[in-house]
């Protein structure tokens, strides 16, 4: 497997991967899948610090993972949010495992603080990666999404990067 920055021809293959996601799991809270051109917006607003990388296998895109702006007020410009996505028949094998520790490499190489992951409650594969990566639970949101007929929660976990006294 190879992991290497995201590039605009990389944009139909994680496409794939998420509306997947949009249209049958509760990974996302997006309920209308993104077109090709939506899906080169995000991978152009995630460059210089904020990044996205693909995992690869024999020249397949079998996963993504990202480094996005937390929130747009600059107090919070030294958090990022995560976010990891792997094809159903390649979850499993550590390709998101490899994802998030190269993730986190990067946050630290580009001087981030601290990484929230906002994870929907249901998908408990990744509640439990960001717990061996070092995450620690720190809130729930109940019942802030709806999807599929039924109310969601997001449970919030962090994980310090750099840590510097005031």
């Amino acid at each position: 497997m190879e992991l290497r920055l995201a590039q605009i021809d990389d944009a139909e293959a994680i496409r794939v991967i998420y509306n997947n996601e949009v249209a049958s799991g509760t990974a996302t809270f997006d309920l209308t899948p993104r077109t090709l051109e939506q899906q080169r917006d995000w991978l152009t607003e995630r460059s210089g610090a904020h990044i996205v990388l693909v995992a690869e296998v024999d020249g397949v895109i079998v996963g993504f993972g990202a480094l996005s702006r937390y929130m747009q007020r600059p107090a919070y410009s030294t958090t990022v949010e995560d976010s990891i996505y792997v094809r159903p028949e390649d979850q499993g094998q550590g390709i998101g495992e490899a994802i998030l520790a190269r993730l986190i490499e990067r946050a630290s190489e580009h001087g981030f603080h601290t990484i929230i992951a906002r994870i929907g409650s249901e998908s408990e594969g990744s509640i439990a990666l960001h717990r061996k990566a070092g995450f620690e639970d720190v809130g729930k949101e109940r019942e802030i999404g709806r999807k599929f007929g039924r109310w969601l929660d997001v449970v919030i976990m962090q994980r310090f990067v750099l840590r510097q006294e005031n």
